[in-house]
């Protein structure tokens, strides 16, 4: 349903490498850049996540309830991705645990532009 997501950022070099390395971490690559965007995902028939400098010319701003969630495979996957981002000046939103009374896993941090992101495992079973 959805092709893909847009956050922006004030910095897109800095931020390129940032996403470059931390979602090198679940095994996403960059899929292109172009002039003032950038795309990572598996795969062009994928969803995707754009980081762009905004359009309009104005400062990048984060929204608030706004975030961008990775589903991955293991528990193991959700805290190396956090610690990643945390380890790459992202700053911790909720350490990787159980969240709920569904048996997700997840951990959440915001980046250098500060949006929103989380590594989440659906329903957890035994994957730590």
């Amino acid at each position: 349903m959805i092709g893909y997501v847009t956050i922006g950022t004030t910095d897109l070099d800095r931020a390129i490498k940032f996403y470059d390395t931390l979602l090198a971490t679940i095994g996403i690559q960059r899929l292109w850049q172009h002039g003032d965007m950038a795309a990572w995902g598996l795969s062009r028939a994928e969803t995707a996540l754009c980081l762009a400098r905004p359009f309009n010319g104005r400062a990048a701003s984060a929204g608030n309830g706004v975030m961008v969630a990775f589903k991955v495979d293991t528990a193991k996957q959700v805290d190396a991705f956090h610690a990643k981002g945390v380890l790459l000046g992202g700053k911790n939103e909720g350490r990787p645990g159980p969240r709920g009374e569904h048996g997700v896993y997840a951990g959440y941090f915001r980046d250098l532009d500060g949006n929103k992101l989380n590594a989440y495992v659906p329903e957890q079973r035994n994957s730590h």
